[in-house]
């Protein structure tokens, strides 16, 4: 998966807000003004972090070289993933989808998506 496949995956889901606050290099996906994604594009590739249940971001970080503890986020409950082509494109959309989850269960009922 590269950079756009995932900006377009991530903002398939809905009430999914881009913005960059921190610079033209790194995107905030935001749903209800919650974070649950980041993609970056620096130099020394693109990447994107996305928040974890502690037990699985482990196991992924033991399963893929290419996936470490969050980069600029809580290691216990974040990853964080090169966009290298060496995690399989489900396996990425399938992080993505879990770490919306996560974020969207911790809101309040009347403001779930």
């Amino acid at each position: 998966m590269d950079y756009q496949q995932a900006r377009s995956y991530i903002l398939n889901h809905r009430d999914a807000v881009e913005d960059f606050p921190l610079g033209p290099q790194t995107a905030l996906y935001r749903v209800r003004h919650k974070i649950f994604a980041q993609l970056t594009a620096e130099s020394e590739g693109r990447r994107i972090s996305l928040k974890c249940d502690r037990a699985e971001a482990l196991r992924l970080r033991d399963m893929f070289k290419a996936v470490t503890a969050g980069h600029h986020f809580n290691k216990k409950h974040w990853n964080t993933v090169l966009l290298d082509g060496t995690v399989a494109d489900t396996e990425i959309e399938r992080m993505i989808d879990n770490s919306y989850a996560l974020v969207v269960s911790t809101l309040p009922t009347h403001q779930r998506p």
